[in-house]
């Protein structure tokens, strides 16, 4: 998105709403969500998700682009291209083919939908319960072309009641279930629509390994990071792979695709951290330019240019890059642990 037209962008996403009120009440999340045990009906994690995009949706676009998620990094490629290449082998592992019928499981604002449609040539039903992001995915799929290939279902991923059993004959998710306060729920829902047989491919945010339950540093970095993505665990690999099989998938494959190796030895976080994989237009991603936007988004709210209290989104985001970096320099966290499940044909 062109810095020109995010002012515009933001006034139609927050409509007149207090924006201060509804950061302050996002940033006491976590509180409300320990009292849940004590109160079931005190808090609602979907609600807090939804929340969490219809608030940052447009930030986020203006500084990561249309397709919200991270990819692996080779030093001769931008993070653009790096995730097109990323979206390019969800295709082929999916063996996505003309006129197969697919569900995007938490489609943000489309920017891998498109691909999928455009370069599959597949129908994809988008599940999206932010509002924001589905009337801007809309737009954008309508601007693209392919509108006429798309269908649209805003709910929950946990609760798809809407579609029969049997009906898809792939899915995907991308950095969407981690958001699941029920993951092993939020699969048997995916499970169910799906057709025998069916592949479903998934990208986790995932504590790694090298996590230590016990190290203190360790439990703080990762409070920061659900803190500010939302998340209301960060399950381990192997907890989706459970998770998974729980559900009743076969799982094909599950890798790390965050690891550097001698291909992709640029880490996944270094874009927010030092601008590597970044073009000279896009160096708001960094430290620096992020404080500079911090600055002025104050100045434009003074001068009534965005809705009042953007900065305090702009602040939370640039919160969230600073934790997302921690946990990707100490190796305990990756948002790349993507897999490959199959329905089985018979159960």
């Amino acid at each position: 998105m062109q810095l020109h037209k995010l002012p515009t962008r933001l006034k139609a996403a927050y409509r007149g709403s207090n924006v201060a009120r509804r950061v302050q009440h996002f940033e006491g999340w976590t509180d409300r969500a320990q009292a849940e045990n004590t109160d079931t009906s005190a808090y609602n994690h979907a609600e807090t998700v939804q929340e969490y995009y219809n608030l940052c949706s447009e930030f986020m676009v203006f500084g990561w682009g249309e397709s919200l998620h991270f990819a692996p990094l080779s030093p001769r490629e931008t993070l653009e291209d790096s995730k097109i290449r990323h979206q390019r082998l969800m295709i082929d592992k999916l063996d996505l083919r003309e006129g197969m019928n697919v569900v995007d499981v938490g489609c943000g604002i489309g920017g891998p939908m498109r691909r999928v449609v455009a370069e599959a040539g597949v129908r994809v039903t988008g599940v999206n319960n932010s509002e924001v992001q589905l009337e801007r995915t809309k737009a954008l799929n309508a601007k693209a072309g392919i509108d006429h290939m798309v269908d649209y279902l805003a709910c929950s991923f946990m609760d798809m009641g809407a579609v029969a059993d049997n009906t898809f004959d792939r899915a995907y998710a991308i950095e969407s279930t981690c958001h699941a306060p029920d993951k092993a729920g939020a699969f048997v829902e995916i499970y169910r629509v799906l057709k025998p047989g069916a592949l479903f491919w998934g990208q986790e945010m995932c504590m790694t390994d090298k996590f230590d339950p016990h190290n203190d540093e360790h439990q703080a970095m990762k409070r920061d990071l659900r803190h500010g993505i939302a998340l209301k665990d960060i399950a381990t690999t192997s907890e989706v792979d459970r998770a998974l099989e729980k559900a009743g998938f076969q799982i094909i494959e599950g890798r790390d695709r965050g690891v550097v190796d001698e291909e992709l030895s640029t880490p996944w976080y270094m874009p927010m951290e030092t601008g590597k994989g970044t073009r000279g237009s896009d160096l708001h991603r960094i430290p620096l330019s992020r404080k500079v936007m911090h600055g002025a988004s104050k100045l434009a709210q003074g001068l009534r240019i965005i809705p009042k209290a953007s900065a305090d989104v702009v602040e939370l985001l640039d919160e969230t890059a600073k934790a997302y970096v921690a946990g990707g320099k100490t190796g305990i966290f990756t948002p790349l642990y993507c897999f490959l499940a199959r329905k089985p044909e018979t159960e």
